[in-house]
C-alpha cells in the first residue's frame, strides 16, 4: 500500500469513527451528565488525580530501572521525561510522546538514542504483561461481562506464553556472547549501513539490559501502576456520586484498554466514553451517569498531565545536547555499545576487551 492510499484509508476510517461517535453522542443527556460533574466531590477528585499521577510516577521508576543500567542514572530525569511524554501523548496520535521522550533523554544524557529506545521497549513491554495478569485475575475473582469473560481462556494461554518467553529471553541474554568484529565498528557511510548499525546497538542494548531481577522489579511496578489506574477509576466514580461496584470499575478499565489498543484520536477522546458507558451499563449504571464518570476520568487524566507535559517539553527541546552526544554526532566518538566495556563484557560472558 503506497503512502497516498494509506493516507486515504486513514481519512475514511477516521470519518467513519467520527460519524459513529456522533450517533452515539446523540443518545446522551449531556445536561444530566454535566450536572453530575458539577456536583462532584472535590476531595475525591483530588484523590483520583493524586492516584493517577502516582501511577505515572511508578511507570517512571520502572523505566529508570532500565535507564540506570544503560548509563542514565538520574531518577529525576526519568520522571520529567515520562511526564513530558505522557502529556504529549494526549495531544499527539499514535503515542508520539513516547518517541519524544527517547529524544529527550538521549539529548540530556548523551546516551545513544538506540540504547534509550531499548530501555523504553523493555519498560513498555510490561504494560501488556500487567494487563494480561489483571485480565486473568479479574476473570477469576469477579463475574465480568460476557464480552470480557470470553477473553479469559486466551488470556491464560497468553500469560503462560509470556512467562515462557520472558524466561527464555533472560536465559538467552545471560548466555549470549557479544560479537567482536572490529570492521563492524567502523562508522557506516550509507543510510542502510547506519540503520543496520542503529538496530545492532538496539539489539545489543536490549540483551545486555535483560536480567531476571530487573524483569521482576518491572513486573511488580507494573502491577502497582495498574492498581493506581484502577484506583483512579474507582475514586472518579465515587466523586461523581455514582455507585459502581469494584468489579464494574475493573471491567471498565479492562474493556477500555482492550478496545483501544491503537490510539485513534488524541487522548482517545470519544472512544473512551463509548466503551466505558457500554461496559458500565452491564452493571446497572445509567448511561448518563457512566458518561459523567468517564468524562471526569479523562479530564483528570488528561488535563494535569498535559499541562505538566507541555511545561516540561521545552526544557528538553531547547536543552543543548550533552558533550558526549555532540562528540558522537561529529564523529569524534562512536556510541558505546552496552557490552563493549570490560565490566559489561564479563557480565555477558565475553572476554574483556
Amino acid at each position: 500500500m503506497n503512502h497516498k492510499m494509506a493516507r486515504n484509508v486513514r481519512w475514511v476510517v477516521t470519518a467513519a469513527i467520527a460519524v459513529f461517535l456522533i450517533l452515539f453522542a446523540r443518545t446522551i443527556d449531556w445536561g444530566a451528565a454535566w450536572n453530575s460533574i458539577r456536583h462532584a466531590s472535590m476531595p475525591l477528585l483530588l484523590a483520583a488525580i493524586g492516584v493517577n499521577l502516582l501511577s505515572i510516577c511508578i511507570k517512571a521508576v520502572r523505566w529508570w530501572v532500565f535507564l540506570r543500567a544503560a548509563g542514565s542514572p538520574s531518577l529525576a530525569l526519568a520522571f520529567r521525561a515520562t511526564i513530558a511524554g505522557a502529556g504529549l501523548n494526549n495531544v499527539l496520535v499514535a503515542n508520539g510522546g513516547d518517541a519524544a521522550r527517547v529524544v529527550f533523554v538521549s539529548r540530556a544524557t548523551g546516551v545513544p538514542s538506540s540504547t534509550i529506545l531499548a530501555t523504553l521497549a523493555l519498560e513498555r513491554l510490561f504494560d501488556p504483561v500487567g494487563f494480561v495478569i489483571l485480565l486473568v485475575f479479574g476473570a477469576i475473582a469477579f463475574e465480568l461481562p460476557q464480552a470480557l469473560e470470553k477473553w479469559r481462556r486466551p488470556a491464560e494461554i497468553l500469560l503462560a506464553l509470556i512467562a515462557a518467553a520472558l524466561v527464555w529471553f533472560v536465559y538467552n541474554a545471560r548466555n549470549i556472547k557479544p560479537e567482536h568484529v572490529p570492521e563492524r565498528r567502523a562508522k557506516p557511510r550509507s543510510l542502510w549501513g547506519r540503520l543496520r548499525r542503529y538496530l545492532s546497538v538496539f539489539a545489543n542494548s536490549t540483551r545486555s539490559l535483560t536480567t531476571g531481577p530487573r524483569f521482576l522489579v518491572a513486573l511488580i511496578l507494573s502491577m502497582l501502576s495498574w492498581a493506581g489506574q484502577l484506583g483512579t477509576f474507582a475514586f472518579a466514580a465515587s466523586a461523581a456520586h455514582v455507585k459502581m461496584p469494584f468489579a464494574a470499575s475493573l471491567a471498565c478499565l479492562l474493556a477500555i484498554n482492550l478496545g483501544l489498543l491503537v490510539r485513534a484520536t488524541p487522548g482517545n477522546v470519544g472512544f473512551f466514553q463509548f466503551v466505558y458507558a457500554l461496559t458500565a451499563e452491564q452493571f446497572g449504571v445509567a448511561r448518563n451517569d457512566a458518561i459523567a464518570v468517564s468524562l471526569l476520568i479523562q479530564t483528570l487524566q488528561i488535563l494535569p498531565l498535559t499541562l505538566m507535559g507541555i511545561a516540561l517539553a521545552p526544557e528538553f527541546i531547547f536543552k543543548s545536547r550533552a558533550k558526549g552526544q555532540a562528540e558522537s554526532l561529529t564523529g569524534n566518538r562512536e556510541p558505546v555499545l552496552l557490552g563493549d566495556s570490560p565490566k559489561e563484557s564479563e557480565k555477558l560472558g565475553g572476554t574483556p576487551r
